[in-house]
């Protein structure tokens, strides 16, 4: 049985750096002919980054991202690696863009990926599944495929057929992976930009397995890594065979090339083309590579299967890369936030510290009138214990010069001292040129439990998509996992083990206006995740006086969220790109 070199390269481009990203394909391309590959593939749109959204619309855009494509496979050849058959993700369009034309386009904008061989493309397959739930609105972008590539690879006497599919394509049953075993392939490569949710990790295997399985074939299944905005691709990208059994997998959260011998059943003979029908209403396009592929040489590479990571481990190696990758890509240097000493600005901190040094993270104590003195204790104790450069700017005298100047009471004075913070720290942003992060919780977020232009002011916030339970459970991990390495744990045990407040007034705390967090998560992922109304609340057990209450809040507070900043998405549904509401909205589940 022939037995093919395959190489998944996962790696993590940024959007619109078209020359960057086609000079990171060429160092992974280098290393993959380096480990003897005789084939390697990129991730979905890997040459111009995704989603790209409306840089389809823009015809330079998709210009540029054809003119790469062409100059990739001549740098590739000039670089000697023109006989390494390359399958890289990019943008083609065979036709203008035309937003909210005819529901039926036969031409337009292409999710696409192309075989680079010898200087030039080989091969051409354009995504016949484009989703449209969650995060994804691909049919506002692109024009599905029809037709299913299948390319030729290997010596003359036992070449082996590979099918070309990209992401959803095997998110569906049908389409192209049935269309595969029609064309008797022995190993569809599947290119990704699939991203990440908590315990998504668990989904794919079985799912890559399932459609090895439809296909009678070997899978390859490549995966972005690194943040975008508000989504994070974590890798993970795999080789199943034609049973769906795992054979090599790649970590999570990390660029990788997973290389691995797979043996594939040798390509059948001419015979005649499978009909139509058995095809699932795609065409069938068949290449050839002109030039046999060099045997590999030294012992046989088996890629491994990386370990799997414990729930807490998983999500902040999330965050941690979703804050790192948006710093960096942004081009800011370090970062600012305020240091309460409460436990989601500490695990902030800690998350700030671990992505990008302590010598790129600012942490203020902002201390008024109202802040107790362990608070103020516990934030030195956090920059002590972390390295990062610490400061502090009392904000009481700022807070009576508006006093003094403006009749003020309550509330009002309560979101005053908020939004002099706020100042303080895009201030200190302007003059110093970091990116301030916000530090609000998913379950605050939710309720409006948050002051506008005040404790919400920031360009990026870690924890947007982390309710409040669950940073309660990070920072033990984070702690534990420091003990373990016997290293100081970053966060002090007071600011995991005190009752959660703003100290905006004497006394507060969080459940003078919130249900216990226990409670309040448990409601808020039912409303939210599950979309669940108030008759299915109160029926999984929820008081009804609470689930209005609740319910009533995060209505409320659409506002809010439709002004915060952008943070690194881990649920379901997360605020933003996932749930999408209108802020003008009278209807009420309660």
């Amino acid at each position: 049985m022939p037995q093919l070199r395959l190489a998944l390269a996962q790696l993590n481009p940024t959007v619109g750096d078209i020359t960057g990203n086609a000079a990171l394909i060429r160092q992974w391309c280098r290393r993959a002919a380096d480990a003897d590959a005789q084939l390697v593939a990129f991730p979905e749109l890997a040459l111009t980054g995704y989603p790209v959204e409306d840089l389809v619309f823009r015809e330079a855009f998709v210009a540029a991202s054809r003119a790469q494509l062409s100059q990739l496979a001549a740098d590739l050849a000039a670089d000697g690696l023109g006989g390494l058959p390359v399958i890289v993700g990019y943008l083609d369009a065979d036709g203008p863009a035309r937003l909210g034309a005819e529901a039926v386009r036969t031409a337009g904008p292409r999710n696409a990926l192309a075989l680079l061989h010898e200087g030039a493309v080989a091969a051409r397959y354009f995504k016949h599944h484009l989703p449209n739930y969650g995060v994804f609105d691909e049919d506002r972008y692109f024009v599905p495929g029809d037709t299913l590539t299948v390319v030729r690879v290997g010596p003359p006497a036992e070449p082996v057929d590979v099918a070309l599919t990209i992401c959803e394509d095997i998110w569906q049953a049908g389409g192209p992976f049935a269309a595969a075993r029609a064309a008797g392939v022995g190993l569809v490569v599947n290119i990704n930009g699939s991203p990440y949710e908590l315990d998504k990790d668990d989904v794919r295997a079985p799912l890559v397995a399932r459609r090895a399985r439809e296909a009678g074939a070997a899978v390859a299944y490549v995966n972005l890594v690194g943040g975008q905005d508000e989504l994070l691709f974590d890798g993970d990208s795999m080789i199943v065979d034609a049973t769906g059994q795992l054979l090599a997998r790649a970590p999570q959260f990390e660029s990788h090339l997973l290389v691995h011998d797979l043996p594939l059943p040798p390509a059948a003979g001419g015979g005649d083309a499978p009909a139509p029908a058995a095809l699932a209403g795609l065409r069938l396009a068949r290449t050839e590579l002109p030039i046999p592929l060099p045997a590999p040489t030294g012992p046989p590479r088996e890629g491994g299967v990386a370990p799997r990571l414990a729930t807490e481990a998983e999500v902040w190696r999330a965050l941690a890369l979703g804050l790192a990758d948006y710093t960096r890509k942004n081009g800011f240097t370090s970062v600012v936030l305020g240091l309460s000493g409460g436990i989601d600005s500490s695990v902030a901190a800690a998350l700030a510290v671990d992505a990008l040094g302590p010598e790129r993270v600012v942490g203020v104590s902002l201390p008024s009138q109202h802040s107790s003195s362990h608070s103020r204790d516990d934030a030195a104790e956090l920059a002590k214990r972390t390295g990062l450069d610490y400061r502090i700017e009392p904000i009481q005298p700022m807070v009576d010069a508006f006093l003094a100047n403006l009749s003020l009471s309550g509330v009002a004075v309560e979101n005053l001292q908020a939004r002099v913070r706020g100042v303080i720290l895009m201030s200190l942003s302007n003059q110093e040129g970091h990116l301030v992060l916000t530090t609000g919780n998913k379950s605050e977020l939710a309720v409006g439990y948050t002051t506008l232009y005040g404790d919400s002011v920031g360009g990026f916030n870690p924890l947007k998509d982390v309710p409040k339970t669950l940073v309660w459970q990070l920072a033990r991990w984070r702690n534990q996992a420091a003990v373990d390495a016997d290293e100081l744990p970053p966060i002090p045990e007071s600011s995991i083990t005190k009752p959660p407040s703003a100290e905006l007034r004497p006394g507060q705390r969080d459940t003078d206006s919130l249900p216990p967090y226990e409670q309040l998560d448990a409601i808020l992922a039912g409303y939210i995740d599950g979309d669940l109304g108030r008759d299915g609340l109160v029926a999984a057990g929820h008081d009804p006086a609470v689930v209005d209450r609740i319910l009533r809040l995060v209505d409320q507070a659409e506002y809010k969220r439709r002004q915060a900043a952008p943070g690194t998405k881990i649920s379901i549904k997360a605020f933003g790109r996932d749930r999408r509401l209108p802020v003008t909205n009278r209807f009420r589940d309660a």
